[in-house]
């Protein structure tokens, strides 16, 4: 489910650190990788709201395809009706395989909102009314990343996913 912001300052905020924090993330699991014995694939993925049917993803699905060859009174006719449907949300996901494992998955979305936001929870952020918190501390006085902060943040992250991964 993607975060809800308090306010357009909050918004802000996210824009200025999620692109930093995803790049800082995705360099922290790559230096991992060099030592570990896991191998890694990624993965796009469609994330939907929760009480999506199986139905109704086929039909957004199907709608999708049409828009693509669709041409003029039709164009406007299907994005009308997807207007009316759940919309998709893009979710990336790092899918870790170790032999004799089962593969573990995660959420790279996630990660970036756990160092973006202060104490972020997935299963809070499930609530409709979860409101996330910007991590104000990674923006420095003047109103740029703090880089070295960024970082720091990042490495711990990503140490603590290695370090619970199971073992053989």
């Amino acid at each position: 489910m993607p975060p809800k912001f308090a306010d357009h300052t909050a918004w802000q905020q996210a824009e200025l650190l999620m692109q930093p924090a995803f790049i800082r993330i995705l360099d922290r699991i790559r230096k991992q990788l060099d030592t570990s014995s896991w191998k890694e694939t990624y993965e796009n993925v469609l994330v939907w709201p929760p009480e999506t049917t199986a139905e109704t993803k086929a039909e957004v699905v199907n709608l999708v395809k049409q828009l693509e060859s669709a041409q003029g009174e039709q164009v406007e006719e299907i994005e009308q009706a997807l207007k009316l449907l759940p919309t998709p949300t893009p979710g990336y996901y790092l899918c870790l395989q170790q032999e004799g494992l089962e593969t573990v998955t995660v959420d790279l979305w996630e990660l970036c909102y756990q160092v973006c936001f202060r104490n972020y929870s997935p299963l809070l952020a499930e609530s409709p009314n979860y409101i996330v918190t910007i991590d104000t501390s990674l923006i420095d006085e003047t109103g740029d990343v703090d880089w070295q902060l960024l970082d720091e943040k990042a490495t711990d992250l990503i140490e603590r996913v290695f370090a619970e991964l199971p073992t053989t």
